[in-house]
Order: C-alpha cells, then structure tokens, then sequence
C-alpha cells in the first residue's frame, strides 16, 4: 500500500509499532494524553526512536460518511522534512488490535 507509513499495534496506554518512510524508519509510540486540560489539546502524543522524542499528536474524530471514531494524527520533525504530515489510524482487517497509519494529504 502506498500510502501507509506504519503500523502500530493496540497497549494499555495507546499503541506502538514503527514508522516506514522513504527517508525515516523509527520505532513509534502513540499514547493517551494524561495531561490533556483543554479540548484543543491532543487526546495523544507521538513519540519516536530510542530517546522518545515527541514528534506530534493525535485527535479523536468522527467520520462524516460513517459516523465512526479514528484518531487524525500530525506529524513534525526536522528528519521528516520541512512540513507536517497528516495521517490516520486504520484497523487493518482480520488483524485485531493492528492498525496502519496512512498519510492524509491536505492542501
């Protein structure tokens, strides 16, 4: 699939895997912003590689076709490049608890 930039799988604190991309590949964990105290902040924060740097967040939505809740995600950091990436987590099907995170172009 073109467009996937990961997969992560499901924790008690949100959800870890890898980023695969043309010019990074790093571990990656997504977990529950426990510090959350205003509704534009991050229900997640996104931490990457060995010194878990925080490299972005991720915000609970609902489809508009399907009524459905999925975590929209933004992505930041100098070794990705000078602009943010947006994705989203997908479940991946017939794989409980597996989830592939796609990019989400944006003009």
């Amino acid at each position: 699939m073109a467009n996937a930039l990961g997969y992560v799988s499901e924790t008690k604190t949100g959800f870890e895997g890898s980023l695969a991309m043309m010019n990074l590949s790093a571990a990656i964990r997504i977990e529950t912003n426990v510090d959350k105290t205003e509704e534009g902040q991050p229900d997640y924060r996104i931490y990457a590689g060995e010194t878990s740097t925080e490299i972005g967040g991720g915000w609970m939505r609902k489809a508009k076709a399907s009524g459905r809740e999925y975590v929209s995600l933004t992505l930041a950091d100098p070794q990705i490049g000078p602009r943010r990436i947006f994705a989203n987590l997908a479940p991946v099907k017939g794989r409980k608890g597996r989830h592939v995170i796609l990019w989400n172009p944006r003009d």
